[in-house]
């Protein structure tokens, strides 16, 4: 299992299933869009990769592309086109607009598998150490290099556990964690844990975060995730 996070933008509703179904067989984590429109609601900077279809609805994979590229916060997200669209013409308009990739349908799943993992493979290295070293939604800042947490600019202290339980859920948001999830990554090789000490320690955790515990959400008889607005 990998941490990629894909999104697929496409307003084929069963492609997006069937990439989204392979490409997770895959160990991605991968959400779908149906339009460019429903993926530009989304909080795009928490994607490694996006498979975008060219010719959607009123904005096509072109213009969302070319949006994302003017934006700072999304500039450097790695972008593969997919599209029925396959002239000479199309093909350098979206290497043009910074496309990483460009596929044409119809396609073959191992063809898109092996073009993802080339891709990622290229751009995970050149991403910005910046936004590794930190992590924020809305004044929740994390910075990871520290190891400390902020919220609009003022420093609250967690225990060793409590921050590597939020960064866990921040990094991964929507994405539910079992408690057994949670001991695996967080707790590792203790023994003799109990289902309890996380329960208290997510208790713990939002009191300390304030305004912002209420985003880590309890999915009762799964789990917990930081569920965004």
């Amino acid at each position: 299992m990998n941490d990629y996070r894909i999104l697929v933008v496409d307003d084929e509703e069963d492609l997006c299933e069937i990439l989204k179904f392979n490409l997770e067989n895959e160990g991605y984590f991968v959400d779908t869009a149906n339009s460019a429109e429903e993926a530009l609601k989304m909080e795009l900077t928490r994607y490694d990769l996006l498979l975008l279809d060219v010719m959607m609805g009123e904005i096509s994979g072109f213009k969302m592309a070319n949006m994302l590229k003017k934006n700072k916060a999304t500039a450097s997200i790695p972008i593969i086109f997919i599209t029925a669209k396959d002239t000479e013409n199309d093909t350098v308009t979206g290497f043009n607009l910074g496309a990483d990739d460009y596929i044409s349908k119809p396609f073959s799943l191992r063809e898109v598998i092996a073009r993802v993992k080339a891709v990622l493979r290229r751009t995970s290295s050149t991403l910005g150490k910046e936004a590794q070293e930190q992590l924020q939604y809305k004044g929740l800042l994390i910075d990871i290099t520290k190891k400390k947490v902020s919220i609009n600019g003022i420093e609250i202290s967690l225990t060793k556990k409590e921050f590597e339980i939020l960064l866990l859920l921040l990094q991964n948001k929507g994405r539910v964690f079992s408690r057994e999830d949670i001991l695996a990554k967080v707790w590792q090789e203790e023994v003799y844990v109990l289902d309890r000490t996380i329960d208290v320690n997510i208790t713990r955790l939002r009191k300390k975060i304030g305004e912002y515990g209420k985003y880590i959400v309890t999915r009762l008889g799964y789990g917990y995730c930081f569920e965004c607005e």
